[in-house]
């Protein structure tokens, strides 16, 4: 049994198979792993989803959701973007809880009052995500943001994931001592080079999984973490599962952790 709870990224079984097969088609194998959420990838719809089917797959499934949109915050001329509610009615059709998008331009001045606006009485919550680009991957920008949205008393929670930060050369240890205090929810993925040379995610070592117990110290205690590495092999059903189990312990006290 699940010590602590895991979601799963739908993007981590490839984007091929995923538009091939569907999304929908997944969410009973999360349920089967063991997972306690999936998390529905925009980018990865091939049509426009059948929001009630999948509200009522997540739904019968006893899963939580959340959607995943491939969307920037704020504009390049710092103004919240207008794709923003309407992501959100997408997401609560959808059945989700949470919606993650990136930071965007967000910087000091930017007018937090229309966002307030949005969020104000919104089932959904946001979490904002540190990404891969120079102006969302960095410390000093997700810190601002979230510093004044707590000061205007915004329901928004970090996405904090793990392996971006190395995108834009940034200290891991330093952004969750950092941030720690927004976190949510925590993206995990090792990175490793392929034969370009370019970044990619990989499954952990235990060498990461030791790395990413000690970040989980600067976050709020049993945040849900989730797979967002490549879930490949013959048994998926299997793999799913070993990776659910060695998530779900990473953060539990030292002395539970012997006694297991």
């Amino acid at each position: 049994m699940p010590l602590y709870p895991v979601s799963v990224s739908l993007s981590s079984y490839g984007a091929t198979l995923v538009r091939e097969r569907g999304q929908a088609s997944f969410l009973p194998l999360l349920a089967q792993a063991g997972a306690a959420r999936a998390e529905l990838r925009e980018e990865l719809f091939v049509a426009p989803p059948d929001p009630q089917a999948l509200a009522g797959a997540v739904r019968t499934l006893g899963l939580d959701c959340l959607y995943s949109a491939p969307l920037e915050l704020w504009s390049e001329e710092g103004r919240l973007t207008a794709a923003l509610e309407p992501t959100l009615a997408r997401a609560q059709a959808c059945g989700a809880r949470w919606l993650k998008v990136s930071l965007g331009h967000y910087r000091a001045g930017c007018d937090l009052a229309e966002l307030a606006l949005q969020l104000a009485g919104q089932p959904v919550q946001l979490l904002v995500e540190n990404d891969q680009t120079a102006q969302g991957g960095r410390i000093e920008a997700l810190q601002a943001f979230f510093a004044a949205a707590e000061a205007r008393d915004l329901d928004i929670g970090m996405t904090f994931d793990i392996g971006n930060w190395l995108w834009q050369e940034q200290p891991v240890d330093e952004a969750a001592q950092r941030l720690g205090r927004y976190v949510r929810y925590v993206h995990c993925k090792a990175v490793g080079r392929n034969d370009d040379g370019k970044r990619v995610a990989l499954p952990p070592e235990p060498v990461d999984l030791q790395h990413w117990q000690r970040l989980l110290r600067e976050f709020p205690p049993g945040v849900p973490r989730a797979i967002e590495f490549p879930l490949q092999g013959e048994d998926l059903l299997a793999v799913t599962q070993q990776h659910i189990e060695a998530l779900s312990r990473l953060g539990q006290p030292q002395e539970e952790r012997q006694h297991a």
